[in-house]
């Protein structure tokens, strides 16, 4: 989870999960009148692979070929009450911000910062200070602001003739689908609890008709709209249909969005940036109030993501006129044994 500020204390008992939506909204601008304009090599990209948010960042920078002119940083999978940490790189340091947490970004930019340090994080690299953390606005920025740096064959992920249409279906997944899960899972009484469970599933039953007779969510491209739900789809048989109480179904049992969840994984750019342990060891760990032993469970087995989807015989193509991404930057690739082929968990003195 992203938007909270401690490593537990999630659920406020007796209390629908009402999450905390106060960013720094600073944006990076072609024309620079935001104050922050683009200008290759001055940014950092901070995620964690384990969160839905970030993850939907470091897809959309992937898809758009922004590798060569915007680094990423990567913290691991838990945080404590203060902050995400590198401590997946050497020395437990970011190799390029020389931190060991993200809130120092956060206090370079105000050394007052009082809200929760939260990935994604947009860095500015000659100050060391944050430029935005705002989740929603930064992917689309990328894709409209940044226009110069796409790579040569990128998709449109937010084309202007879909926009409404676009914008009304990103607000109904955010609020029901991406933030649903977390209503589920920090409901703190039964019936807030079984207020978010009907919310969820009709919104995943409405999906679920949508995408029987259209490949994508807006048609037969890949757009925002479908990096947006495709995050949450991966993490909900690992995680959200046990952890957070999501069991009506598993994302397996819908065949719709089962095989719409694996035509996406299946394209490049998606299951690519998807690290299934790391995925798990945050939600299982962090949440300790949900999950008091922090032990992490060893399935599902996601190799069934690799199985054919069929998604072919509703026409369209994930790039349409345009071509895949290449090759994931050296450095950035998840380990074989973090995507669909294995299991992989880091033991316990790595993780404390």
């Amino acid at each position: 989870m992203s938007d909270d500020n401690s490593g537990s204390g999630y659920v406020t008992s007796g209390q629908e999960y009402d999450r905390d939506t106060n960013y720094l909204e600073d944006r990076i601008t072609a024309d620079g009148s935001s104050g922050w304009a683009v200008e290759p090599g001055r940014y950092r990209l901070v995620i964690a692979r384990a969160c839905p948010w970030a993850n939907r960042a470091a897809i959309v920078r992937r898809l758009l070929g922004l590798e060569p002119v915007i680094s990423m940083g990567i913290c691991g999978p838990t945080h404590d009450e203060r902050s995400w940490t590198f401590d997946l790189d050497p020395g437990g340091r970011d190799p390029v911000l020389g931190y060991e947490r993200l809130q120092e970004a956060f206090f370079a930019r105000d050394p007052q910062y009082p809200r929760g340090i939260t990935v994604p994080a947009m860095v500015d690299l000659p100050t060391k200070a944050v430029v935005t953390n705002d989740f929603m606005q930064m992917t689309l920025d990328l894709s409209t602001e940044w226009t110069a740096h796409h790579r040569d064959g990128a998709p449109d992920l937010y084309p202007e003739e879909l926009r409404d249409e676009m914008d009304e279906v990103m607000q109904r997944v955010y609020t029901e689908v991406n933030n649903g899960v977390y209503r589920c899972g920090f409901a703190g009484s039964q019936r807030a609890y079984d207020k978010a469970y009907d919310r969820l599933w009709t919104a995943l039953d409405w999906l679920e008709e949508r995408l029987s007779t259209r490949r994508f969510l807006l048609g037969d491209t890949i757009t925002e709209a479908d990096v947006r739900l495709f995050t949450t789809l991966a993490r909900f048989d690992a995680v959200y249909h046990g952890h957070f109480k999501c069991n009506r179904q598993k994302l397996t049992e819908m065949p719709a969005l089962w095989g719409y969840a694996r035509d996406l994984f299946q394209t490049p750019g998606f299951g690519d940036t998807t690290d299934f342990p790391q995925i798990k060891e945050h939600y299982y760990v962090v949440h300790a109030d949900i999950n008091p032993t922090q032990v992490i469970p060893m399935g599902p087995d996601t190799s069934v993501w690799l199985t054919p989807h069929g998604r072919e015989e509703l026409g369209g193509s994930p790039f349409g006129d345009g071509t895949p991404p290449g090759p994931v930057a050296p450095g950035e690739e998840v380990p074989a044994d973090h995507g669909p082929g294995g299991l992989g968990h880091r033991p316990d003195e790595e993780r404390h």
